[in-house]
């Protein structure tokens, strides 16, 4: 089957296809406690998805007011994201990493069907290839983070290789353009964040979709739009075998009414 009208699924990272056990939240507040930033687990957690250093440029605005000359805010924020980039790096260095139920069944799936499998995240580079690297998927990328063939994904991408990080679409058109896909109704978007689901919207995707059983709830992630929120990745393949038939349903239609 490769005329399947997807060719694409970006899937974000931790909480999505790694497994998180809030460790990326710890290590947030770990950083904002040793740097005096109040902020709280739920408002933390409302910004994962978020690159990173963006993260921290937000709460530093929060906490010290809109009027605060713009470079005070920037070199705060540069400071507090190292000692980020230092609690996150040592984590990932010293702890296993791990899969979230049904990717590795969900990747087979899709290489089957000729569908590639991006991975994007608000992680940058370093961490992600420590991360890649413990789970075996950094094998069989190129110096431009393509896979070949019997590569585990197809295309690797961060927020600091793009102009802005989630839930500007460029990480998604980046792998777009790595496989010469023009049209972004022939790409699927899925995190486990608010900042995904809007991600996916802003690239103009055929689907913006979340699973339930990462870093948000599913009451959560239901303020947000979105074509569909999975209880886990297992429930994908149903997923799109339902979007295909419906979009093969609505052209029989069409060819009936002579539309």
């Amino acid at each position: 089957m490769t005329n399947h009208p997807i060719r694409l699924v970006m899937f974000d990272m931790a909480g999505t296809t790694v497994r998180d056990n809030n460790e990326v939240l710890h290590c947030f507040a770990e950083a904002c406690r040793q740097e005096g930033i109040e902020a709280d687990d739920k408002r933390l957690n409302a910004l994962m998805g978020v690159s990173k250093l963006e993260v921290f440029q937000l709460l530093w605005c929060e906490q010290l007011g809109e009027k605060t000359p713009v470079e005070v805010i920037a070199e705060k924020s540069r400071q507090s994201f190292q000692i980020f980039r230092d609690i996150l790096e040592n984590y990932y260095h010293t702890h296993s990493v791990e899969p979230t139920e049904g990717a590795l069944e969900i990747f087979d799936w899709l290489r089957g069907r000729d569908i590639k499998i991006a991975l994007n995240t608000g992680f940058y580079r370093e961490v992600t290839n420590i991360i890649l690297n413990k789970l075996g998927w950094l094998a069989g990328l190129d110096a431009n983070y393509v896979g070949g063939i019997g590569a585990t994904i197809h295309f690797s991408v961060t927020s600091d290789e793009v102009p802005q990080g989630r839930p500007a679409p460029f990480m998604i058109r980046k792998a777009m353009s790595a496989f010469g896909i023009d049209n972004p109704k022939q790409v699927v978007k899925i995190g486990d964040t608010p900042v995904d689901l809007a991600e996916g919207r802003r690239a103009g995707c055929a689907l913006s979709l979340a699973v339930t059983n990462g870093t948000h709830t599913r009451a959560e992630l239901e303020l947000s739009d979105n074509d569909g929120l999975l209880g886990s990745l297992l429930e994908l393949p149903h997923r799109l075998d339902a979007f295909l038939s419906g979009q093969l349903n609505g052209h029989a239609k069409q060819r009936n009414t002579g539309l």
